[in-house]
């Protein structure tokens, strides 16, 4: 999920502890599948492979599993690795833009899916078209605040191609465009600073404020969408006031 501010990130932590460990391992073992399935096993030729690992080790999948999936994905265990990226656009409550990137074996069944949960949890589903306009490819690298600094960080991206580093308070968020990903990567591996994790998303041009009982039922269509095992990941532009994140995060707590 992006949702870019503090409260949505700790959120989204807490979410992978609790009882949807499960789903959340089965979608980062679907990514690292993919990734060898395209570029091979080798890690030193496949860089999307190696953020996929480190992403699913950053979450505790364990090793067996990550083998496992690079072997089959890679095609070395027998096993065949199909699947179908879709992006599905659509509306949550207050007109806020959702971006629903499905990774499917089965078109039919994650169509149906998430045209049901939109729904049944008042969003809307939109036109090709209709929203994606409204967003832009970026590669983001995620940093964890403690032990470095915005200028260090700063520092050891801005020659590799870095576009702006955003302090989002527990991390620093660095964004460029999807060709510098690996290198802005690889500049922060030879600084010494180690990173959460690094993709290619869809990044808003616009955003779109709500307040704090409109942020809920956006968060519960969220949710719902994120519970279906064909969605991969979901790019919103709703944007948080402080006085809503305070709400949201004293609630939370």
């Amino acid at each position: 999920m992006s949702g870019h501010s503090k409260w949505a990130t700790t959120k989204h932590k807490k979410a992978i502890t609790d009882s949807r460990r499960a789903k959340a391992f089965a979608k980062l073992i679907k990514n690292i599948e993919v990734a060898a399935k395209m570029g091979g096993a080798d890690l030193s030729g496949n860089p999307t492979l190696v953020d996929a690992i480190q992403k699913a080790k950053k979450t505790s999948v364990p090793n067996d599993n990550i083998d496992r999936a690079v072997k089959r994905g890679a095609g070395l265990s027998g096993e065949s690795v199909s699947y179908t990226t879709i992006m599905y656009e659509g509306y949550a409550q207050h007109g806020v833009a959702l971006l629903i990137e499905c990774l499917t074996d089965n078109k039919n069944r994650a169509a149906a899916d998430v045209r049901t949960i939109m729904s049944r949890n008042g969003g809307t589903m939109g036109d090709p078209g209709s929203v994606a306009y409204n967003f832009a490819r970026k590669g983001i690298i995620v940093v964890p605040a403690s032990g470095t600094t915005e200028d260090d960080v700063l520092t050891a991206v801005l020659d590799a191609g870095a576009e702006e580093v955003v302090n989002e308070g527990e991390t620093f968020e660095i964004l460029t465009e999807p060709s510098d990903l690996v290198a802005t990567r690889t500049a922060l591996q030879e600084a010494g600073i180690d990173y959460d994790s690094a993709d290619a998303a869809f990044v808003p041009n616009l955003k779109v404020e709500v307040d704090a009982e409109t942020a809920r039922k956006i968060f519960k269509l969220i949710d719902a969408l994120e519970d279906s095992d064909d969605v991969q990941n979901i790019y919103s532009n709703y944007d948080l006031s402080p006085e809503a994140q305070a709400e949201l995060q004293t609630e939370d707590d």
